[in-house]
């Protein structure tokens, strides 16, 4: 039996993915010389911050400042409790290949959902 939780829109999940996309470029931005100067390496770091972000956030905080800003939060699908770090750095690592985030199933998880064992909810 799963945690009963409230699904969440498509669109929370994007504006959420949007803002924590943005706030990664902006902090790399401010200590690379400003959000257009141009370097090579800037999308590795915000790749790299992105992720980290995500994964630590979402382990210790039940997501990250995206989600509680769109009111949701990442919970385990079982029984509603936090993460595990291993469950949050399966989540995002399946998360970061774009295609396991966009295909869901009828309870609205995607996959990078189901094999991690959470739901983002509203929260």
């Amino acid at each position: 039996m799963s945690y009963p939780f409230i699904r969440t829109t498509y669109g929370r999940r994007m504006g959420a993915l949007a803002l924590d996309w943005l706030a990664c470029m902006s902090i790399v931005g401010a200590f690379s010389g400003g959000l257009f100067a141009v370097d090579p390496l800037r999308p590795i770091w915000i790749f790299l911050l992105f992720f980290l972000q995500m994964w630590i956030f979402t382990a210790l905080k039940g997501g990250t400042l995206g989600h509680h800003l769109f009111g949701m939060k990442v919970v385990r699908f079982e029984d509603g409790g936090p993460l595990s770090l291993q469950q949050a750095l399966i989540r995002t690592t399946l998360m970061m290949l774009v295609v396991t985030a966009v295909t869901f199933d009828e309870n609205g998880r995607g996959i990078h959902e189901r094999l991690s064992g959470s739901v983002l909810t509203r929260s």
